[in-house]
C-alpha cells in the first residue's frame, strides 16, 4: 500500500474508522472496561453502548488514538510515511507535509512509535551477532566516547534486529538483554573482542563452545562466517536516520527511535506493513502528552 492508495481508501474519517474497527475487534465489538459485547448507538459520532457496565465509547478509546483532535485520515498518512521512511521521517517533516504544528507533529510521531515498541517479540535462535556502539554527543581527543549514549544490537542472521538503550556495557548487563532475547538453544552468538562478552556470555546460561569473537582490536573483521558485520549494518542504518533525518535524539526517547527502527526494518518485506502497524496502534495503551514529557 502507498501514500496514493492511504489518501484514496482512508479519504474520511468513517472509512478510517471503520478500518480500525475491524482491526480492533475481529470478532465483533468488544467492551474495554468488562470485555463483553457491545452494541453500536444510531449517532453521529459512531458510539458503542455496553450494557454490561454501562459504558459508551469509540473505536478509538483507550487506544494511541485516544483524545486526538487531528483527523484520522491525516493519522493514516503519517503512519504510512513513517512505515515507509527507511531512515525514518522527522516532526519537521511531518509538520510540512500535512500542515500542522510542530508540537502536534512531534507528539503524533511519538505515540505511532509508542505502538511499535508494543510489538511481539519472540526469541531469537540460529547464528546471533551482538555488539555495542555509541550514538550522540562528542569524543576525546583520545578516541574514547564523552557524552554518548550506549546502543545494544543482537541480531539473527536472516532473522529479526534488536536494539537497546543500555545504561552501560558490564557483563551483567550484557547477560541480561542475551537472556531476555535470545533462545536457550541458539547455534552460535558472534561477538567482537570486548572483554565483557566471555562473561556475559556464561552468565546468559550459553555454553563457551557456542561464543566465537573475531579481533577488531587487531583489526581483523571476518574468518570465515565469524563476523558481525550484520548488526553493523543495522546500527549504520539507524546512524544514518539519526545524521540524516532526525538530525538530534535525546537519551530520554533514544529508546522509541530504536524501538522505530526494528520494527520497521523486521517486517521491512512484508506487504501489510501499514495495516500491521494500524493494529499495534489499536491495542497499544493510551500515551498522554504530561507522560511523554514527565
Amino acid at each position: 500500500m502507498n501514500l496514493v492508495d492511504v489518501t484514496t481508501q482512508f479519504s474520511t474519517d468513517e472509512r478510517c474508522r471503520e478500518m480500525l474497527r475491524r482491526l480492533r475487534w475481529p470478532l465483533g465489538v468488544e467492551c474495554p472496561r468488562c470485555k463483553q459485547g457491545a452494541i453500536e448507538l444510531e449517532t453521529d459520532k459512531e458510539l458503542f453502548y455496553c450494557k454490561d457496565c454501562d459504558y459508551q465509547f469509540s473505536v478509538t478509546a483507550g487506544t494511541i488514538f485516544n483524545d486526538s483532535h487531528l483527523p484520522l485520515s491525516k493519522w493514516f498518512m503519517v503512519t504510512l510515511l513513517l512505515c515507509e521512511a527507511k531512515k525514518g521521517m522527522s516532526a519537521c517533516q511531518v509538520q510540512r507535509t500535512i500542515g500542522v504544528s510542530y508540537k502536534t507533529a512531534w507528539y503524533l510521531c511519538h505515540r505511532i512509535r509508542a505502538a511499535m515498541v508494543e510489538a511481539d517479540k519472540p526469541m531469537l535462535d540460529g547464528k546471533i551477532e551482538m555488539d555495542e556502539t555509541y550514538v550522540g554527543g562528542r569524543s576525546h581527543k583520545s578516541g574514547r566516547p564523552k557524552d554518548k549514549q550506549i546502543v545494544i544490537g543482537i541480531r539473527q542472521r536472516n532473522g529479526e534486529l534488536r536494539l537497546f538503550h543500555s545504561k552501560d556495557i558490564k557483563a551483567e548487563t550484557m547477560a541480561k538483554y542475551i537472556r531476555e532475547n535470545v533462545s536457550e538453544d541458539v547455534d552460535v552468538i558472534f561477538t567482537d573482542d570486548y572483554p565483557s562478552y566471555p562473561s556475559a556470555v556464561k552468565r546468559a546460561g550459553v555454553p563457551s563452545s557456542k561464543h566465537k569473537t573475531i579481533n577488531h582490536t587487531k583489526e581483523i573483521y571476518v574468518i570465515g562466517d565469524i563476523h558481525t558485520n550484520t548488526i553493523e549494518n543495522g546500527f549504520s542504518l539507524f546512524k544514518r536516520g539519526v545524521m540524516g533525518t532526525w538530525h538530534h535524539v535525546s537519551a530520554k526517547h533514544l529508546a522509541a527511535y530504536l524501538e522505530e527502527m526494528s520494527f520497521r526494518f523486521n517486517r521491512r518485506k512484508k506487504s501489510d506493513l501499514f495495516l500491521d502497524t494500524l493494529r499495534h496502534m489499536v491495542t497499544a495503551p493510551v500515551l498522554t502528552f504530561q507522560r511523554l514529557t514527565a
